[in-house]
């Protein structure tokens, strides 16, 4: 029963470390959106602002929905391997992207089809921060699941 506790807590603790890389990821590519269009901090309008509390959410949702088959396939790496480190996590961010770019690449007339450098840049670079803040927030406890003590029952002398 112990065990099972351990892996429900590990499940949760995975399903909140994606939802934080979604948002941290989200946040990227929407403050590189509104950079690009000339908007600095000191002069951004209030709505300019205020819009980023529903568009980052948003976006975030499609982050999260593109990036879930590969995400999960180099999250249960990593839990199997037991890798913590923040350099894993920032270059498997940059692969579930490529996974990304690739497979919208391949599907011809698509609307998500990125061309341009900077943009294919754009969003490596989320997929970077998204897996730096994965760490951040379940990454580093990763494989911890394997190493659940038990309790030694009464030794019987």
């Amino acid at each position: 029963m112990n065990r099972l506790v351990a892996y429900i807590v590990r499940f949760a603790i995975i399903l909140f470390g994606y939802a934080v890389a979604s948002l941290a990821a989200s946040a990227f590519l929407n403050i590189l959106f509104l950079a690009s269009l000339g908007y600095a901090p000191a002069q951004a309008h209030p709505a300019a602002t205020a819009s980023l509390y529903f568009s980052i959410p948003f976006v975030a949702l499609f982050v999260a929905y593109f990036g879930f088959m590969p995400a999960a396939i180099v999250i249960l790496i990593a839990e199997i391997l037991g890798r913590r480190d923040w350099l894993f996590y920032a270059l498997a961010g940059a692969v579930v992207a490529g996974v990304f770019l690739g497979l919208v690449d391949n599907v011809r007339d698509s609307p998500f089809a990125v061309t341009e450098a900077s943009a294919i840049m754009a969003v490596l670079g989320g997929g970077m921060v998204g897996g730096i803040f994965y760490w951040l927030a379940a990454g580093r406890w990763a494989g911890s699941w394997w190493k659940v003590s038990t309790s030694p029952g009464p030794s019987g002398s």
